[in-house]
């Protein structure tokens, strides 16, 4: 009968942890500045903490270089493991993600603290005007704009903060992305 609970609580546990876990957490992409532990099982020679440096090109033994741009947790731990298993068959690899340091957002202009803020695979528009200490009284709260990087060009992406306050026209209060630009005039 214990053991019943103990693996009913389990089943439990893991329905409760991943309900609230939000899909795209299992989408996070590796960027510069990330702190990530990469270690082979019974071998503490390869086992490396390395921060992603601007490039995104790490270095590890027996791999030589790989580029972990636009690469999850999981795909890392794929080609680490691919690289490795040449010169260590059967190799259990590890690669966890031990800071998120790259996904920032920026808030400029006439807020109360403008700057860098780190932000969850979810902060919305608001939530980081809110960390940024809301728009001072100077502000034109229905020319706000998020400026995004889309592969060589920038797309500006109108936001009024009056509109979202009032709880309308909500699908403007879009979730951040690793270097949006919130511009507030």
């Amino acid at each position: 009968m214990g053991r019943i609970i103990k693996i009913m609580s389990v089943f439990i546990f893991l329905a409760v942890f991943y309900g609230t876990i939000p899909v795209n957490a299992f989408l996070y992409h590796i960027g510069p500045g990330d702190l990530i532990e990469i270690s082979v099982w019974k071998d503490e020679t390869l086992s490396r903490e390395l921060v992603v440096p601007p490039d995104g090109v790490i270095s590890f033994p027996l791999v030589g270089d790989v580029n972990v741009n636009n690469m999850t947790v999981t795909g890392l731990r794929h080609e680490i493991t691919r690289h490795i298993s040449e010169y260590v068959p059967e190799a259990a690899v590890s690669v966890m993600l031990l800071e998120m340091r790259s996904l920032k957002a920026y808030v400029i202009g006439k807020v109360n603290n403008p700057g860098e803020f780190p932000i969850a695979m979810d902060t919305t528009v608001m939530q980081i005007l809110a960390q940024a200490g809301g728009l001072n009284p100077y502000a034109a709260p229905g020319k706000i704009h998020v400026l995004r990087r889309k592969s060589i060009e920038t797309v500006k992406i109108p936001f009024d903060y009056r509109e979202v306050l009032k709880g309308e026209n909500l699908e403007q209060n879009i979730i951040l992305s690793r270097g949006d630009v919130i511009v507030v005039p």
